[in-house]
């Protein structure tokens, strides 16, 4: 039998009772199986688990990345949106001020920083403008060409100024008058034409009469170019210029004559032509090209050396931009001077090339004569307008109501340019959209610019004079407002309004708000518009329907970032936030600045001016929709809420101060002290820094009403929110009267005369601003509302009456008593003396006294 071949097999013995028994090697193999089976199982479980948690892993990455992606894109997103125009149309078409559409306005003084100077209501306009100085004054060269208030003239503002056609400015210098007179005349495709008229006058009884420099120049901003045209060796006769809005154009320096006669005067000429990289810089030129290497010689009197331009020496700084290329664009820019002895008059003709069926020159007599026609037009229209000569008002007292109108007027300036801006989105400040802004200024000195609050009071007055300025101004500031509804509360739009301004000011952000005054403008324009019945105004109407959607958007804006801690209730944001330096941490942002909040700023706040401003917004937002057919339920609904008097008093009605109060985290027991400052022994005392003064908290802030009497304590009052028969106006009208309060014989002062902060620093160098002194807007508010409550059914109505009568005098009797002592109308009145103080000329709301002269409310 062939033998077969097999494993090894390896048979285990038999057990002990003799049965048999599973074989050793089976056994384990069936082990192995079972482990190597458990082992693939548990393998690929930990497989699978790994597989979820890579899976997680790389989808939580994904998720990472696009949320991160996302995060990055709506920053860049919100970043963006403050500099994102409003979608919807702009009021104003994009040429409305052009000579082809607005060629009446197209000219005009649009430069109120500057003494005297006119430009085109265009982006890059052609400026001209006066500079003058006084001779043989020693090595002070006191030229003047901005208006400065360390220039110290004994007045300066317009008499006469009609908004559109003409001006008459009276200047008064130390020992002279000049006397500045424009005259515009309609004609051809681009503006038309223009005369200055200027008139220097000895002023002091000194025996030799002040020899004046009178400098005229004219700068192309960029867009245009200049010729000079030389006579008789060295005068300037004329410079002819052509730019893209202006064509072709001549500007004519007539030779000086002897005042009101024509006989020739006596005078040196000398003249710039040069190069200019920003309006800004014009002043700075002129100073650096002045030599005094010229020799005044009049027929009779001694030979003199005096001061003139000669040729232009850029300071090493600007040298060096330049090399390193940092220059802008440079602008022609000619200057020609006259120099001679007072008495004098020298006229200034602007010719537009297009106007080819031009009548005769508006000069010499026929100026004089167009001049008394203007003059006899304006006086017989503020007759008509507000009826001062019919109330009983002296000839004194409605020539200074006339320059009140006028320097408002007058004070119109034309800016364009971007603002710098920022949001908590923004590392940096960004560059606004650029835009034009049609608008009055506060104060030619001291704030020739835009601010949001002071227009609203400003258009109070223009609109009784020119309804068409008024509306164009506020086209100007809502066309200024920004996909969120924000409009920049302070307008700082090019280099020249720059130059003005402190840096820590300049930039604006998008967070802070500004009292809404641009509704009481509003509100006048649909009282007008209601009051025209049937016959209602189509332009108008027109008007407040492209003003809607962004009006729509402003509000809306105020109404949510602007809200309060709890319903109803609204809160300033911006509030200083260094709480150490100041005494009261200031509120910017309410327009009243130092005015006592909570002395520590917290989102708790509850601020009562602010909730009576949106009470006033809201109804004059329904009436708006109301009148254009659009949904206004919501903004009526609104404003129940907001001027139910009972949800006011409950946020705002303090029963232990018996006044309307903010609401915050607050105490009254703070103070400013000298903080201690080390100086280890033996050491100088000057090497260490100086101490400040800090505010020193001597007890616990606690959320409660802020007790503080004044302005702020008012606005129920102020806005008419009040019901006439609230018990609470009794209160109101106690206070007001009260003289150890608010009432003085020159008006309301801001703070309690009893409040612990009343004429309190706020800081080693910031004097008390809104705590003390009288400030002519809030006043006209206070008159106004007394007239409201005077002739409203109510059982303060004599009360009211009374208190309307004192007021009103009180007030227009200091600031035109004022007037007439000092020749300014100021930013504020001190309440113990009623001197003016603060800024000046500050012809903005201080003018609002014209309106409470005439009762126009």
């Amino acid at each position: 039998m062939g033998r077969q071949r097999h494993g090894k097999r390896v048979i285990s013995n038999s057990s002990k009772d003799g049965s048999d028994s599973v074989p050793h090697g089976k056994e384990d193999k069936k082990k192995d199986i079972a482990n190597s089976i458990l082992h693939r199982k548990e393998k690929k479980k930990k497989l699978d688990i790994a597989k979820v948690f890579i899976n997680i892993s790389i989808g939580l990455c994904i998720f990472s990345l696009i949320w991160f992606f996302y995060a990055i894109y709506m920053r860049s997103y919100m970043a963006r949106r403050i500099i994102t125009p409003h979608p919807s149309p702009k009021i104003l078409d994009a040429n409305s001020t052009s000579p082809a559409v607005s060629p009446h306005l197209f000219w005009g003084s649009y430069r109120p920083q500057v003494y005297f100077g006119m430009k085109t209501r265009s982006p890059k306009s052609v400026v001209t403008g006066l500079m003058w100085m006084r001779q043989f004054g020693g090595m002070d060269v006191n030229l003047r060409h901005t208006c400065e208030q360390g220039d110290g003239l004994l007045s300066y503002g317009w008499l006469m100024h009609d908004g559109v056609n003409f001006g008459i400015q009276e200047i008064r210098d130390t020992d002279f008058t000049l006397t500045t007179e424009f005259v515009k005349r309609q004609g051809g495709e681009q503006g038309g034409d223009w005369t200055w008229r200027i008139t220097a006058k000895q002023q002091s009884p000194a025996p030799q009469a002040p020899v004046i420099s009178l400098m005229f120049y004219v700068a192309a901003d960029s867009q245009g170019s200049l010729q000079a045209h030389i006579e008789e060796r060295n005068r300037l006769g004329s410079v002819t210029g052509s730019s893209e809005e202006l064509g072709q154009f001549k500007i004519t320096f007539r030779k000086p004559s002897a005042g009101e006669s024509t006989t020739a005067k006596y005078a040196s000429y000398n003249h710039l032509n040069t190069v200019s990289p920003g309006l800004e810089k014009l002043t700075d030129i002129v100073k650096n090209s002045l030599s005094g290497r010229f020799v005044y010689n009049p027929p009779s009197g001694e030979k003199r050396y005096y001061i003139a331009v000669d040729t232009y020496k850029p300071p090493p700084q600007q040298h060096q931009q330049q090399q390193r290329g940092e220059s802008r664009k440079e602008s022609d820019f000619v200057v020609h001077q006259v120099t001679m002895q007072t008495p004098f008059q020298i006229e200034v003709l602007f010719e537009s090339a297009s106007f080819r069926d031009r009548p005769n020159q508006l000069a010499a007599e026929v100026l004089t004569e167009e001049l008394e026609k203007l003059k006899y037009a304006f006086d017989a229209k503020f007759e008509e307008t507000f009826g001062l000569h019919r109330k009983g008002y002296t000839p004194a007292q409605i020539k200074f109501s006339k320059a009140a109108l006028s320097n408002m007027l007058g004070g119109m300036g034309y800016f364009y340019g971007q603002s710098a801006v920022q949001s908590k989105y923004n590392e940096y400040p960004l560059a606004y959209p650029e835009g034009p802004l049609f608008t009055a200024v506060p104060s030619r000195s001291f704030f020739p610019r835009g601010f949001l609050w002071d227009e609203g009071f400003h258009l109070l007055l223009i609109s009784k004079w020119d309804p068409q300025i008024t509306r164009e101004s506020l086209a100007h500031w809502l066309d200024m407002i920004n996909v969120e509804g924000w409009i920049p509360r302070e307008q700082i739009l090019d280099d020249e309004a720059r130059s003005k301004v402190p840096v820590e000011f300049i930039v604006q952000r998008n967070e802070n708000a500004n009292p809404p005054t641009l509704f009481l403008a509003l509100q006048k324009l649909i009282v007008g518009f209601a009051a025209k019945g049937v016959a209602a105004d189509k332009d108008t109407k027109a008007f407040l329907k492209r003003l809607f959607p962004r009006l729509q958007t402003w509000f809306e804006w105020y109404n949510t970032t602007q809200a309060g801690p709890v319903p109803n209730s609204y809160r300033w944001r911006g509030r200083d936030k260094d709480t150490n330096l100041f005494l009261n941490p200031k509120t910017l942002t309410s327009g009243l600045d130092d005015y006592p909040r909570a002395s520590h700023p917290s989102q708790d706040e509850r601020h009562v001016d602010l909730h009576c401003w949106m009470a006033l917004a809201s109804g004059i937002m329904a009436d708006v929709a109301k009148l254009l057919g659009e949904p206004h339920h919501e903004y009526e609904k609104t404003h129940q809420i907001l001027s139910d008097n009972s949800v006011l008093e409950e946020l705002h009605w303090s029963e232990q101060l018996k006044t309307f109060a903010d609401y915050g985290n607050h105490t009254q027991s703070v103070a400013l002290q000298r903080e201690k400052v080390y100086v280890p022994p033996g050491q100088p005392r000057h090497q260490f820094l100086t101490a400040r003064l800090v505010r020193s908290v001597r007890k616990a802030p606690k959320l409660q009403y802020v007790n503080s009497l004044g302005y702020v304590s008012l606005f129920p009052f102020l806005l008419q929110i009040l019901r006439p028969d609230s018990p609470k106006l009794e209160h109101i009208l106690k206070d007001m009267r009260d003289d150890q309060k608010l009432w003085t014989q020159y008006g309301l002062r801001s703070l309690s005369k009893s409040d612990p902060l009343f004429m309190k620093r706020n800081t080693e160098h910031d004097a008390p601003y809104w705590r003390g002194p009288i400030w002519i807007n809030i006043n006209y508010l206070a008159v106004r509302a007394l007239h409201y409550y005077a002739n409203t059914e109510g059982p303060y109505k004599e009360k009211s009456a009374s208190l309307y009568q004192e007021l009103r005098t009180n007030i227009i009797e200091n600031v035109y008593r004022q007037y007439m002592e000092t020749g300014y109308i100021w930013e504020q009145y001190n309440d113990s003396t009623g001197r003016g103080q603060g800024s000046h000329p500050f012809t903005g709301w201080s003018a609002l006294c014209v309106l409470m002269m005439a009762e126009q409310y």
